[in-house]
C-alpha cells in the first residue's frame, strides 16, 4: 500500500456525516425551482461539519475563488486542527436536477493526503472514463470516439453496437453524440451529474459502459477521487475559452495547458470520498422524509483500505 496515509480510518464515518448534512439541507428544496437557494444550504451545512472536524484542511476544490464565494471556496481553510489535507467538494452536484426534482444529484466530498489533488481550475475538461479490470490506456482522448468504442468492445467481448455511452446533452456535444451513434454504440443523454456519469461506468447494473465529452474540471478530479478506490480509468485534458481562464489556471499552477492528466495525475496518494443522495438516481437513493425524520443513502470509499461502504441511516427529528 506504499507509504502510511495520515488519513484516520475514523474520519471516514465523519466524512460521511459531512455529506448527509448537506443532503438533508439541499432536500428541503428539492423541486422548489432555486438553484441558488438549495445550494447554498447545501454549502451552509457543509461548512458547518467540516469545521466539526479534527482536520488540517484546505478546499483544493470548491464553489469557486474567494471573490465569487463567501465560504468553501477555493484556499478556505477548514477544521479545528489535525492532519493536514486536501479537499474536494461539491456541495451539491447537480443544482438544476435538485431544482427540478430530476434523478442523480448529490453532495460530493473527497480528503485526501496533503498535495496530492490537482487544483484544477473552475474551466471545462475534456473527459472520457470507464470502469476497472481493463489494461491501461485501452481508451485514450487524442483517438477518435470510434476507435476508443472499437478498443472497449473488444476488451468486453462484445460487439460496439452492446455498449452505452454516457454522455451529458449539451450543444458542445453534437459532433461527438454523431460519431457515436455512426460508430454503432448507443448513447444515454443526462442533464447533468457528471460524477455520477463517469462513476456509472464502474457499475455493470446501470448499463453505462463509458463516459464520453466535456463538463467541469472540478467535477472531473471528484470522480477521479472516487476511481481511485473503486477502480477504472479517467483521463481529463483542460479546455480553455479565454486569456482569462488561462491566467486562471497559471494561478493555480497549471502550467501545461495542453496536458492530458490521467487518474494519478489528478488524485494520487490516500483518498476518502464519500456521496450522499439528494434525489434518487442510478447510484443512490435521495434523501427520503418518513415519520419522525427522514433516511439517507450514501457511499463512502478509501483508496488506502480498497474499502467501499453503502450506508443507510435513519435520522430522527431531521426534517
Amino acid at each position: 500500500m506504499g507509504i502510511k496515509s495520515a488519513l484516520d480510518r475514523m474520519l471516514v464515518l465523519e466524512v460521511v456525516r459531512v455529506t448527509e448534512a448537506a443532503a438533508i439541507s439541499a432536500a428541503r428544496l428539492v423541486g422548489r425551482g432555486d438553484e441558488k437557494q438549495a445550494d447554498q444550504a447545501a454549502v451552509d451545512a457543509m461548512r458547518t461539519q467540516l469545521n466539526n472536524l479534527d482536520i488540517d484542511g484546505v478546499i483544493v476544490i470548491g464553489e469557486g475563488e474567494r471573490d465569487e464565494a463567501p465560504m468553501l471556496y477555493i484556499g478556505e481553510k477548514v477544521g479545528r486542527g489535525g492532519p493536514k489535507v486536501d479537499i474536494a467538494l461539491d456541495p451539491l452536484e447537480g443544482t438544476t436536477i435538485a431544482a427540478k426534482a430530476m434523478q442523480n444529484s448529490l453532495a460530493v466530498i473527497a480528503i485526501g493526503d496533503d498535495g496530492t489533488m490537482l487544483r484544477a481550475p473552475d474551466v471545462y475538461m475534456d473527459k472520457i472514463a470507464i470502469g476497472g479490470g481493463y489494461e491501461a490506456g485501452l481508451v485514450d482522448l487524442d483517438r477518435k470516439p470510434a476507435e476508443n468504442l472499437k478498443a472497449l468492445a473488444k476488451a468486453k467481448g462484445v460487439p460496439v453496437e452492446e455498449l452505452t455511452a454516457c454522455i451529458l446533452d449539451r450543444p458542445r456535444h453534437a459532433e461527438l453524440i454523431r460519431e457515436v451513434r455512426e460508430a454503432g454504440a448507443r448513447i444515454h443523454l443526462i442533464g447533468d451529474g457528471d460524477i455520477a456519469g463517469v462513476i456509472a461506468t464502474t457499475d455493470p447494473n446501470t448499463g453505462i459502459d463509458i463516459y464520453m465529452g466535456s463538463g467541469g474540471a472540478p467535477e472531473g478530479v471528484l470522480a477521479a477521487a472516487a476511481l481511485r478506490s473503486i477502480g477504472g480509468q479517467i483521463q481529463g485534458r483542460l479546455l480553455f475559452k479565454s486569456d482569462d481562464e488561462k491566467a486562471r489556471a497559471a494561478k493555480w499552477g497549471v502550467t501545461d495547458l495542453n496536458r492530458k492528466y490521467n487518474l494519478e495525475d489528478m488524485v494520487s496518494g490516500d483518498v476518502i470520498f464519500a456521496a450522499t443522495g439528494v434525489t434518487d438516481g442510478s447510484m443512490l437513493e435521495g434523501v427520503r422524509l418518513v415519520p419522525g425524520g427522514c433516511t439517507t443513502e450514501t457511499i463512502v470509499m478509501r483508496s488506502w483500505s480498497q474499502t467501499i461502504r453503502t450506508i443507510k441511516t435513519h435520522h430522527r427529528g431531521k426534517r
